[in-house]
């Protein structure tokens, strides 16, 4: 999920794929200070980013920094251990859950969508029985992506109609039902388009799957067992844990307009494509874990990894939920990124999982995050 204005970039500009050791030591060429880094930092603030927190992680050694600030209205810095929401960094832990129940014989990625929620992907083209899951997490089903529906961008993307709306709930059924109102991007497996609603489906297949809440479904397997304390799906809950910033949009107008708090939100309206709020620390332990392979067998993590081009990002593809991208000095780093109301979020790690970057812009309208990456893993 995020703001109108970010939607293909952030959604989609998040990042990944494999890195040699030989890859790892100049990237650390700039250790100790991470100076790059933080000088990208800076610049995001200097483009209009109210202010960035930042994690980086190379073995052992952590480095954090804030630039900026939290609260616009009392000054207030921002804070190494905020929890921010994530937005579709989510879409990682949804499609680890399902690839674990791949590997615990629950499922298979080749079952058609219908098996599990018969009737509910239909009408104006749509067809479950047609889909896979595998096609839902690569988003290649062709399943029309809610965020795009006029009405739903008047109703959270505007001014009038976020402050409307902000609390409203809303189930993944009446999402999903909305997104059924419009016709598919393309025939399934024939194309690429990002679409939230495939991951509003896919964490419904986890509920019929299991039993189980897909927010349960991540705190038991994943969050409880790397000790990812700061790390929540909030489901109804609007406000953020502490510590935390505020988070500001322009709401789809001018980047040069008011700036609004739109901290306080029902996370419901993103549900499984981009609920979750964490920390830096938090999303860089959930990333080495991934590529260390502690939470997937070997099999499920090259499916994981299996990726279909992505023409919006240079270089780039899209795999199960995870993003491979090759930097401009050749680095390759696999992660995702996320934007919803008031926030914009990166969290990359290099294969081995050995090097990863976590950071947040409690803004939606203004920052490069892409240079910060480069600033990390190529150094200046």
């Amino acid at each position: 999920m995020t703001t109108r204005v970010r939607v293909r970039t952030m959604l989609v500009a998040a990042t990944a794929v494999a890195l040699s050791a030989a890859l790892v030591g100049p990237a650390m060429a700039q250790s100790g200070g991470h100076s790059a880094t933080r000088d990208a930092m800076k610049a995001a603030v200097k483009d209009g980013v109210p202010g960035v927190t930042a994690t980086a992680r190379t073995n052992s050694h952590t480095w954090s920094a804030t630039e900026g600030v939290g609260n616009l209205r009392t000054g207030k810095k921002r804070s190494t251990e905020d929890r921010y929401r994530v937005g579709s960094i989510t879409k990682t832990f949804v499609a680890t859950v399902l690839l674990q129940l791949e590997a615990e014989g629950r499922l298979s990625l080749d079952d058609k969508v219908d098996k599990w929620l018969p009737g509910t992907v239909e009408g104006n083209g749509h067809d479950g029985r047609e889909i896979t899951l595998r096609q839902l997490l690569n988003h290649t089903s062709g399943i029309f992506n809610v965020t795009e529906d006029k009405s739903f961008g008047e109703a959270y993307f505007t001014k009038d109609g976020f402050f409307q709306n902000r609390y409203d709930t809303k189930t993944p059924e009446e999402l999903i039902a909305l997104a059924m109102t419009n016709k598919p991007h393309f025939e399934p497996g024939t194309d690429w388009h990002y679409s939230n609603t495939n991951y509003l489906l896919a964490g419904l297949v986890i509920e019929k799957a299991t039993g189980n809440a897909y927010g349960d479904e991540i705190r038991a397997r994943i969050l409880t067992p790397l000790n990812m304390r700061a790390t929540s799906v909030p489901g109804t809950r609007f406000t953020l844990p502490q510590p935390s910033s505020r988070g500001y949009s322009k709401l789809a107008e001018s980047t040069t307009g008011p700036t609004y708090d739109v901290t306080e939100l029902n996370p419901s309206l993103a549900g499984a494509a981009g609920e979750m709020v964490a920390s830096s620390s938090d999303l860089n332990r959930f990333y080495s874990a991934l590529l260390k392979g502690r939470l997937l067998p070997a099999e499920q993590l090259k499916e994981m990894k299996t990726t279909v081009k992505v023409d919006e990002i240079p270089n780039a593809g899209y795999g199960l939920g995870l993003i491979e991208r090759k930097l401009t000095c050749g680095t390759t780093v696999w992660g995702h990124g996320g934007g919803i109301h008031g926030s914009t979020s990166e969290a990359v790690t290099t294969a081995d999982g050995r090097h990863s970057l976590s950071f947040n812009f409690n803004g939606d309208w203004a920052g490069d995050s892409d240079a910060v990456l480069e600033a990390e893993f190529c150094g200046e």
